[in-house]
């Protein structure tokens, strides 16, 4: 599994102390304090497992880095911050945020926090419910049969079943994904249409994917 970890906080103390922390459960970080020195790492060394992010930055919000990190590569983001009102956290997992610690809290936490989400996307081959799924091969079987599903398509299918019963907004599947941050809300339905048609889900009585109306779509399995 990769440990490597990104973590971008401007208190230095707060810092150290992170570090120290992670790299004791095993974990390789690199710590930056300032956002352009960050986005430069990330646009030539972006094998990170992970990205740990506080809000409160200087020279840019912490919410635009969020964007310009996903945009170059979706790599799953811990926001660590003192943001700790509900306005903000939701804003995050709107984004598309992974989890959202609201300080002070224990390091232990930020590391169980951490493996939790490492576990959860080092299951590249899986099973759930009628589908063999795997992550490498980009591949999906529904009752035995391949699904002919183009890129965009797999991404967005993979959310929605990485995120089972959990209901996701339009805005969370766009940044989760490589469609463009200028997609309108009716390309991402028409992308879930077609993903029903190819595993035989009724639009009407779907079995697998369930619209949310007025935020998006739940997968059900």
């Amino acid at each position: 599994m990769n440990k490597k970890v990104l973590l971008v906080e401007d208190d230095l103390q707060m810092q150290s102390l992170i570090v120290d922390y992670l790299k004791d459960y095993g974990f390789v970080v690199k710590a930056f304090d300032n956002p352009k020195d960050v986005l430069e790492d990330f646009k030539t060394n972006n094998d990170y497992s992970i990205i740990i992010l506080d809000l409160m930055l200087p020279f840019m919000d912490g919410f635009d880095l969020f964007n310009k990190l996903k945009a170059i590569k979706n790599v799953p983001i811990i926001i660590s911050t003192a943001r700790g009102d509900i306005g903000n956290k939701i804003h995050g997992f709107e984004l598309g945020a992974d989890d959202y610690l609201a300080k002070p809290y224990e390091p232990r936490e930020l590391v169980l926090r951490i493996e939790s989400i490492l576990k959860r996307n080092s299951n590249k081959s899986f099973k759930i419910g009628d589908f063999l799924i795997d992550k490498d091969n980009r591949t999906v079987l529904v009752d035995g049969y391949a699904v002919d599903f183009t890129k965009i398509e797999f991404e967005i299918f993979i959310y929605l079943v990485e995120n089972q019963n959990k209901i996701s907004s339009r805005e969370q599947i766009l940044n989760a994904t490589s469609l463009d941050f200028n997609t309108k809300n009716r390309t991402i339905d028409m992308h879930v249409s077609n993903i029903r048609a190819k595993i035989g889900d009724d639009p009407k009585n779907p079995k697998y994917i369930k619209s949310v109306w007025g935020i998006g779509y739940k997968f059900v399995g």
